[in-house]
């Protein structure tokens, strides 16, 4: 049995037999549609993520050294150890059945607290990219930016008081 699909075209309704994208009327359309898919099928492959992953992300060796932690057998045996003693509720919040670990003072600006469990803290989603974004002004981390001189703050609730004053 054939398979149909509506016409691409906007406001067309008129049905096509698989597999092609366009009707009759506006078949002139179809081949640079197919051009574009190619074209963005070649752009979103494993050598595309690769290039992104090699040369974007880990462009220098500071943020290419804290990826590769994040990777490694102890951090996955702390980020459960903290979740487990959070009992994956938000710190910042109190969000339950939140799963991510986040440094309170960043590993950007302090390396020494990479693997500390008293610098890990349980937070929910929301709360985290107020707190990345937060840390970006206060600290200077983050892609591009000049780390500051700024005190660290590790508690918690005063880190949660300048977060949503931010805001």
């Amino acid at each position: 049995m054939a398979r149909y699909r509506r016409c691409r075209q906007p406001g067309c309704h008129a049905m096509v037999q698989l597999p092609n994208h366009y009707c009759k009327q506006h078949f002139e359309h179809e081949a640079e549609y197919l051009a574009n898919r190619q074209r963005w099928a070649r752009s979103h492959s494993k050598t595309y993520q690769h290039r992104y992953n090699t040369q974007t992300r880990y462009r220098d060796d500071t943020k290419s050294e804290q990826y590769r932690f994040y990777h490694t057998r102890q951090w996955q045996a702390l980020r459960q150890q903290v979740l487990d003693r959070d009992h994956f509720i938000c710190r910042y919040c109190g969000k339950p059945n939140s799963r991510t670990v986040d440094h309170i003072v960043p590993i950007e600006y302090d390396k020494a607290l990479m693997d500390k469990a008293d610098n890990l803290a349980t937070i929910c989603r929301d709360c985290h990219r107020l707190k990345t974004f937060w840390e970006q002004s206060y600290y200077g981390t983050g892609i591009g930016q000049k780390l500051k001189k700024s005190p660290e703050i590790k508690e918690i609730s005063i880190v949660k008081k300048l977060m949503v004053k931010k805001k």
